[in-house]
């Protein structure tokens, strides 16, 4: 059976990022995106306007579609992204644990912030309520701003040491995810990503995983990271590896962003360069 993946985000209709990104790259790698979408918007919020229809109301008698349909334990893979409301966060994990079923992967991107501030939306009370989220999750894909709200730890632009990333990624870990990597580490020419693994009764696995940066950040970069993530937990792929691939390709989009002079709120052209995946 092909492996499925529920996919719950919101939809750009223009500007790459969330639904727009992981949906044909988690296809791409053999695994069909059941999409579950939080908000729709006509364009991504780096426009200076755009069309916003919360979702919200609707994803309940979604969600209901879906269990009279006989989707519940179908999916391989559950995948969520950014979240606005407690409401939301709520309903996602009801979801969560109503189509689980034995093996399905949670794979939660706490999309709060980034550059160690969060998004205006986000209060200490959603961040509370995302950290319930997080406990259920198998993979969490937070990057450095994020992980340091989610672990109640100082947030710094650089300097990081080896065992202060080890202590939040530990942390983090404690809440429930098993695999742990934290994204967007500023290290001089390179950036960095901290991936931690619980391995059992044994000492957990971690390493930093470094490419050179290519070019200045972008949006989508990170749904573009989730979107391999995911599909390879899936697809048996083991999480160091996977996190290899997924740097890697991230890199080669900016490149691509770079060469093609795209505009920053247009993410990063990755279906020029997606032949370059490889779907193992």
């Amino acid at each position: 059976m092909q492996k499925k993946i529920a996919v719950i985000n919101d939809i750009a209709g223009y500007g790459r990022c969330a639904m727009t990104v992981l949906l044909p790259i988690i296809s791409y790698l053999g695994v069909q995106a059941c999409p579950l979408p939080t908000s729709i918007f006509s364009s991504n919020t780096a426009f200076p306007d755009f069309f916003m229809d919360d979702y919200t109301d609707r994803m309940e008698a979604y969600i209901e579609s879906w269990e009279k349909i006989g989707l519940q334990h179908k999916f391989d893979g559950i995948a969520t992204g950014y979240l606005g409301s407690v409401r939301q966060i709520e309903i996602v994990r009801r979801f969560v644990r109503k189509f689980s079923g034995e093996g399905t992967l949670v794979i939660v991107d706490p999309v709060m912030g980034d550059h160690g501030r969060l998004y205006s939306a986000y209060t200490a009370e959603l961040c509370t309520e995302l950290r319930k989220l997080v406990a259920l999750a198998d993979i969490v894909t937070p990057n450095l701003t994020e992980a340091c709200h989610l672990a109640d730890m100082p947030y710094k632009e650089s300097g990081w040491k080896r065992t202060e990333l080890s202590a939040m990624a530990e942390q983090l870990s404690v809440m429930g995810p098993s695999c742990v990597v934290i994204t967007g580490i500023p290290q001089g020419e390179y950036i960095a990503n901290y991936v931690y693994v619980k391995t059992g009764s044994e000492d957990p696995t971690a390493r930093l995983i470094r490419v050179h940066r290519a070019g200045e950040e972008r949006c989508s970069t990170g749904d573009v990271f989730t979107a391999i993530i995911a599909a390879d937990a899936v697809n048996g792929v083991s999480f160091d590896r996977s996190v290899r691939k997924a740097a890697g390709f991230v890199k080669r989009c900016v490149e691509a962003a770079v060469e093609l002079g795209t505009p920053h709120a247009e993410g990063v052209p990755y279906e020029t360069v997606l032949y370059r995946l490889g779907r193992r």
